[in-house]
């Protein structure tokens, strides 16, 4: 091969090599970047007496559109909405104290009540309704269902408090667990953002966290039983204040 030859391939050659390294930067700038997926926010925690075998879930609150949501009808349309929770109780000191807070902003929640509760302090079950605040069921005697028998699970959950919704203790479910709630005529409540009120971090560790991942139609997990509930009160106040003025409303779920 002569030397002119072989120099006209080589050009060649390079500029082929050049022309497709160009349209593989053009088509490279041209096709779209896959969208960033925004990280839950919501902290994975679980409710007070936690045994060491609670599996770790996300918490969720019943935010479908199905009939059986119990949030459905209070949050229809384009409405600022929170839904609060309280669990464990009732509890003669802790409940009633609650109570006045809510009334004094105008505002309702969701008792999650344990059985043995129910039946030691009947009087705040009416106390409760009268308000204009719903009831759930959270069982009878607050063990962890998915650790349990079948018959001891059907109990705890067929003959807990009458309501339409149901929570689990510690939050610990599985198909089995929502099987036996749906078939006791109940729809599975969990929640979205837990505050760890229970844990008692302090009145304004618990005001920090509900306003932080408060957000519309958010279910939020308080306990007003269990233990000394002073600070979970005392942030309801607080955070009731800066809520309402953010214009939330607070309605009880459909139980």
């Amino acid at each position: 091969m002569s030397r002119k030859l072989a120099a006209v391939i080589a050009t060649s050659t390079a500029a082929v090599l050049l022309v497709g390294a160009l349209i593989a930067v053009v088509l490279g700038h041209s096709s779209p970047s896959r969208p960033t997926v925004a990280a839950n926010v919501t902290p994975l925690t679980t409710p007070i007496h936690t045994p060491a075998s609670t599996p770790t879930k996300a918490p969720t609150g019943t935010t479908g559109t199905s009939p059986a949501d119990p949030t459905a009808a209070a949050a229809a349309g384009n409405k600022k909405v929170l839904f609060l929770t309280f669990e464990d109780g009732p509890d003669p000191l802790w409940t009633p104290k609650v109570l006045q807070v809510l009334a004094k902003y105008g505002a309702h929640a969701t008792f999650f009540q344990l059985g043995s509760m129910q039946t030691a302090h009947p009087g705040l079950r009416d106390q409760i309704l009268a308000a204009g605040n719903t009831i759930g069921s959270h069982s009878i005697t607050h063990p962890q269902l998915t650790a349990i028998s079948p018959a001891k699970r059907h109990h705890e959950i067929v003959d807990g408090p009458r309501s339409k919704c149901f929570r689990p203790p510690y939050g610990a479910t599985n198909p089995k667990v929502r099987a036996e709630i749906k078939a006791a005529g109940m729809v599975q409540v969990l929640w979205d953002v837990d505050p760890r009120d229970w844990a008692r971090p302090g009145t304004s560790a618990i005001v920090s966290n509900i306003l932080q991942h408060a957000h519309r139609r958010n279910v939020i997990l308080l306990h007003d039983g269990g233990g000394d509930r002073s600070q979970t009160v005392a942030a309801l106040d607080k955070s009731l204040r800066i809520l309402k003025q953010q214009g939330y409303t607070f309605p009880a779920m459909a139980c």
